[in-house]
């Protein structure tokens, strides 16, 4: 991994700089980092990802430094167009760093399709059919896809859920595959189908929906970070992070915005590495709901010594291999950052930026405000779309966060001011 995650002076340097100290940092080839300094994806390579393409989008990329990950340095390509969100995320996993960093812990990569039965007359009875079966429908699936079997992967179970909803009753079986390195939608999707005209033969019934759920309710990772009471201000401020973070647990209002932060982490590493993010937050969120009430992912608590212990646990389906981790040069260069080789490796890295991110957000509600920080990075922004170029953009934005007035009409102002002399 990394030499070391400290990378101290970062922000210091030049955006070439920041580049090159990355590249020695991990001890990449000097041109690996290419797809990041605006060599990226070609309009041919785009026109061949979706549908009637028109151009691309640039999203910046900024790197979260001093994380330690299971006693091993990492830097994380964070994607993202918030301000505040990669600092945020590296000063929090700089405290960390006193009691050995951030744990992570992740499940095997299981992922589960869903075959809708419709029209059958006796469920419970089809319920026991199936499963007298399983071992010719596991088969079955296999069979699609032999190189993931190849490689320890495929199908490995098959569940049998009635769900009896308020609208209807509903009979669903559930098929276990272990992806590997995938994110696995193909994979899964494509069992799925394959199994379905024997389930609804077996069921005496007719299949409908055959897809994936992105509830990835086996495929969980976890994180865990301990921070000390000088780290964040003190005891008091710990207490009050509890406090506010007990508040998401319990009330659904807090809890959409405290999952936002760590989506502002997770998101950002999900998305520079090429994967779905609608899928991760779709399986972040719903996971959140899994009692029947949305509840905040992340847990605060104290230890016997006073200690902030924070975790967080998740779904993660990430992979290394197909889509647009595969097709995206600048996604195989945020990969190349990481220096995972596994899927699982990389889901703990994305959580672990997500926890790191979820507690600078707490800590900053529990202390000085969200507003502080944030506005002052922010500030930038406002600046820029005021019309600020080059050291003006830093001398509007100071004004602007020493007013507490960070909108573009007083930017305007103040930069109007500037080039009159005032």
């Amino acid at each position: 991994m990394a030499q070391s995650s400290r990378l101290s002076g970062l922000r210091n340097l030049s955006v070439t700089e920041r580049r090159n100290a990355v590249i020695e940092a991990v001890g990449l080839d000097a041109d690996a980092l290419a797809p990041l300094a605006g060599e990226g994806l070609s309009f041919e390579q785009a026109d061949r990802m979706i549908e009637n393409v028109i151009g691309k989008i640039e999203i910046p990329v900024g790197i979260a430094t001093n994380i330690t990950i299971n006693g091993k340095d990492v830097l994380v390509p964070m994607a993202t167009e918030e301000p505040s969100v990669v600092a945020a995320a590296s000063n929090i996993a700089r405290m960390s760093r006193r009691f050995g960093g951030i744990v992570t812990t992740s499940t095997e990569p299981l992922m589960q399709a869903q075959v809708q039965l419709l029209d059958v007359a006796d469920p419970a009875g089809a319920s026991a059919r199936i499963l007298e079966n399983k071992d010719e429908i596991l088969a079955l699936a296999n069979e699609q896809d032999p190189r993931l079997v190849q490689v320890g992967g495929g199908a490995r179970d098959l569940l049998v859920r009635r769900v009896h909803g308020l609208l209807d009753d509903h009979l669903i079986v559930h098929l276990v595959v272990n992806v590997g390195d995938a994110m696995g939608a193909n994979a899964v999707n494509t069992m799925a189908e394959a199994i379905a005209p024997r389930l609804a033969d077996i069921a005496g019934g007719r299949s409908l929906l055959r897809i994936l759920t992105n509830l990835a309710d086996m495929r969980i990772t976890r994180a865990r970070l301990t921070i000390h009471p000088d780290e964040v201000g003190g005891p008091e401020i710990i207490d009050n992070m509890i406090a506010g973070a007990n508040l998401a647990y319990d009330d659904p209002y807090r809890a959409a915005t405290h999952n936002k932060g760590i989506m502002n982490g997770i998101t950002a590493a999900v998305l520079a590495t090429g994967n779905d993010t609608r899928a991760v937050e779709a399986g972040a969120h719903s996971y959140a709901a899994r009692d029947g009430q949305y509840r905040a992912l992340s847990r605060f608590e104290k230890d016997k010594d006073g200690n902030l212990t924070a975790t967080l646990e998740l779904p993660m389906a990430v992979g290394l291999v197909g889509g647009a981790t595969k097709s995206h040069p600048a996604a195989r260069a945020g990969v190349a950052i990481t220096e995972v080789t596994t899927a699982r490796e990389l889901a703990e890295v994305i959580t672990a930026v997500g926890l790191a991110q979820n507690v600078a957000a707490v800590r900053a509600l529990a202390a000085e405000g969200i507003q502080r920080g944030h506005m002052g990075l922010h500030a930038r922004n406002v600046a820029v779309a005021a019309g600020a170029e080059g050291a003006e953009i830093d001398a509007v934005a100071a004004i602007l966060v020493e007013r507490r007035a960070v909108r573009q009409d007083v930017a305007e102002t103040v930069l109007a001011d500037i080039r009159s002399g005032k």
